[in-house]
């Protein structure tokens, strides 16, 4: 008897045991399906949050390319950057729908086209590039792009035609390109102008008088400016026209007026230049003593940054536009604003 009730005191212990280890391990699994159940709520948020990022980045990305809504009878023109846009706006204005390749922001020289550049290109009654290899030259991306859509030949304009283009030289490379930066002296800015007004009179004739009407009242604003580069320029001490950036863009609005210029680079073969070229500007503006340097809209500030930082001559407050324009809305987003956005800063800056 007494054996009987130990042995069933000592199954009754197991079994306890047993359900116990049950209980624990349910509550455990119950603990675990919890964790688990929290986890993956935190990772849906995260994969929720990453994903409207993304959509929001995707939108922002789409913003930079706004486009026109088609008007059917417009002509469709489509441009390799955004001084082309503008200059396509004033000159057609409501008769054509204009599209733009290169959003702000991007290097024209290494462009990827889109999908929907592709599509543009392929149904465009007209296609405006800069020309002087800022889009790669014949070989680049804006001609492989239209070879690839099969566009005809006399639908393609270079707007720097009858340019006379200057040399970029790289002394330790051995290298020699064509400066594409023509457009910021505004004298080859009316020839551009002019350029576009005959190729939309020559693709779409029906609209001649509107395109000579706004080219007249566009160049006019041009021959403006060109004049007020003349007289701001002049009136700086000549022993402070010396205009000092980072990249050798302004070549040839300073010939043009009569200003030296000073850099880091000719040819960017380095994205923050090499110590040697910096060590070269460094040397120059003690020689030189120019009033300020101009930091580019587009380029890194580091290397600017290191000459100031070491010849104590300070950077202006207010980036010069080397390259594009910005995006609509912005103080300096169309290409008359950015001409005179330049010489109020330079005439400012050369003249403190």
């Amino acid at each position: 008897m007494l054996l009987k009730y130990k042995i069933k005191s000592v199954s009754n212990l197991i079994k306890i045991n047993i359900e116990n280890k049950i209980m624990i391990f349910k509550r455990k699994n119950d603990l675990n399906d919890k964790e688990n159940l929290m986890r993956n709520k935190r990772r849906w948020s995260l994969l929720g949050l990453l994903l409207v990022a993304l959509m929001v980045f995707g939108a922002c990305s789409n913003d930079d390319k706004v486009e026109d809504t088609d008007i059917e009878g417009n002509i469709n023109i489509v441009t390799s950057f955004t001084i082309i846009e503008d200059m396509a706006h004033q000159i057609a204005k409501d008769k054509a729908n204009v599209y733009n390749l290169v959003p702000t922001g991007t290097d024209p020289h290494e462009y990827e086209p889109l999908p929907d550049d592709i599509k543009k290109a392929e149904d465009a009654d007209v296609l405006f590039l800069n020309g002087m290899n800022l889009e790669g030259g014949e070989s680049g991306w804006f001609y492989k792009m239209v070879d690839s859509v099969n566009q005809k030949e006399e639908n393609v304009f270079e707007l720097n035609e009858g340019v006379t283009p200057k040399y970029l030289t790289d002394e330790a490379e051995q290298v020699e390109e064509i400066n594409p930066h023509s457009f910021l002296d505004p004298q080859v800015g009316i020839i551009m102008a002019e350029n576009l007004r005959d190729a939309l009179i020559k693709v779409d004739p029906d609209n001649k008088d509107e395109y000579e009407k706004n080219a007249e009242e566009y160049l006019k604003e041009l021959n403006e400016i060109d004049k007020l580069y003349q007289e701001e320029i002049n009136s700086i001490p000549k022993e402070r026209r010396i205009l000092v950036t980072s990249e050798r863009a302004f070549q040839y609005m300073t010939e043009r007026y009569g200003l030296d210029e000073a850099y880091v680079w000719e040819i960017d073969t380095e994205e923050l230049g090499t110590p040697e070229q910096i060590k070269g500007l460094i040397e120059t503006i003690r020689e030189k003593n120019p009033p300020v340097l101009f930091l580019e809209s587009n380029v890194d500030k580091r290397p600017l940054e290191t000459v100031s930082n070491e010849t104590g001559v300070k950077i202006y407050d207010e980036a010069i536009y080397s390259d594009e324009i910005g995006q609509k809305g912005y103080e300096v987003d169309t290409y008359v604003k950015l001409l005179k956005h330049n010489i109020r800063i330079i005439k400012d800056g050369l003249s403190e």
